[in-house]
């Protein structure tokens, strides 16, 4: 186990806390037990350390922080840890990677159970079933979801900003007030681009010129591992997946034919609506239905967008479509706390209340004249007027 507590000592050396994801104070920290959910790459790890160094830093002690799938658990189980942890006085237990431990949500249960003083966070991939696992924790364990950075959060990064979130109802009440306060500090159009690029993942800080590669890695890494590991995905249908996700970045935008599609890349329709579910519980792509309700596995998509744009630019560099980009922010950035189904009349029906119609420039009201709640989210704009609103300014609700 020292080795263990030498390994955190390194690696909360080299974290810094220059730029604190906003997820940190969503958190409720005190829980007993808390998951964090989220894709590979959007910073759960960089999120635990940062809240160890900020927080416990004084208590290192008492503090250990641990990747389950280190090799130190080819010959401990996670128990024995635990066992050995509290008696030599542990109280805050982080773990890393718990989809990648055999039985993780059994020994769990034990541990919440059988040492009641110990705090315990744990993450793991977007696919981690916590209603469903053989050992319920969903009465244990509060969970909280994590996607990657959003404009807001790019723009303190890059920037040294600091911008505070909005919540919907203040962006259709007030957005006019605050589009004038933002463009006084700076002009977010300037690097709305960027960030569709590039902007999503923290780890396109470190080398800009890897950033490609390192999201093609960790697409890959999801396919190739996660999907077999934790839905018992063929290895065999990657190809055929990994296919499907270049005609959904090449689309402008996606609505699913199903028959056509499973008859062009091999799959029946069965097992391709699973597909299009994993791939959606992954954190590639994000599905619309008509009816937020009682969505099953097997359920035709209305429409699809890959999760965020930057997986566009990565899987399909020249061939990006403007308006399906423009609505895969909208349906990333807005889809993190609002629920989002496919509007019969307008782009996007939200919370069951607003709808929405996505456009350029010169976007008008048209497809959505005589609704009511209903709003134009233009590009390439700073300001809006009355019902009409800039896209970006979307990016400032997480």
């Amino acid at each position: 186990m020292n080795a263990l507590f030498e390994k955190q000592l390194h690696q909360l050396a080299l974290i810094s806390t220059d730029f604190v994801r906003s997820t940190l104070d969503d958190i409720n920290w005190n829980a007993r037990l808390i998951g964090i959910k989220g894709a590979r790459g959007v910073g759960k790890t960089t999120l635990l350390l940062q809240y160890i160094k900020l927080n416990l830093y004084d208590k290192l002690e008492s503090t250990l922080y641990v990747s389950l799938d280190n090799i130190w658990f080819s010959n401990n189980s996670l128990s024995d840890l635990v066992d050995l942890f509290v008696k030599h006085g542990g109280k805050y237990l982080f773990l890393d990677e718990v989809h990648k431990y055999p039985n993780w949500s059994q020994e769990l249960k034990n541990i919440y159970d059988d040492f009641p003083l110990l705090k315990v966070v744990f993450t793991g991939s977007s696919l981690l079933e916590i209603l469903n696992a053989r050992a319920d924790l969903s009465r244990r364990a509060v969970v909280y979801h994590m996607q990657g950075l959003s404009f807001r959060e790019y723009l303190n990064l890059e920037r040294g900003t600091n911008f505070k979130q909005l919540s919907l109802s203040d962006i259709l009440q007030n957005h006019s007030k605050h589009t004038r306060i933002i463009n006084k500090q700076i002009k977010p159009l300037k690097y709305f681009s960027s960030y569709l690029k590039q902007g999503y993942y923290p780890f396109y800080k470190e080398q800009v010129d890897l950033y490609a590669s390192r999201i093609e890695e960790t697409i890959n890494m999801m396919l190739e591992i996660e999907l077999p590991l934790l839905r018992k995905v063929d290895l065999f249908f990657v190809h055929k997946i990994k296919q499907l996700l270049l005609i959904i970045s090449e689309s402008v935008p996606f609505i699913p034919n199903i028959t056509k599609l499973s008859q062009k890349i091999g799959i029946n329709r069965n097992t391709l609506l699973l597909y299009l579910h994993y791939i959606e519980e992954i954190g590639l792509t994000r599905n619309l239905y008509k009816k937020a309700k009682g969505i099953s596995k097997l359920q035709k998509p209305s429409k699809i967008y890959l999760e965020n744009t930057n997986l566009m630019y990565v899987l399909s560099p020249l061939n990006v479509n403007k308006g399906n980009s423009r609505e895969a922010f909208f349906v990333n950035q807005i889809g993190y706390q609002h629920k989002i189904t496919y509007a019969n009349k307008g782009d996007f029906f939200i919370d069951e209340t607003f709808t929405f119609e996505v456009g350029g420039l010169n976007k008008n009201d048209k497809q959505i004249k005589n609704i009511k709640n209903a709003f134009i989210v233009s590009d390439d704009i700073e300001y809006g007027y009355k019902d009409k609103i800039p896209l970006w300014l979307f990016g400032f609700l997480y």
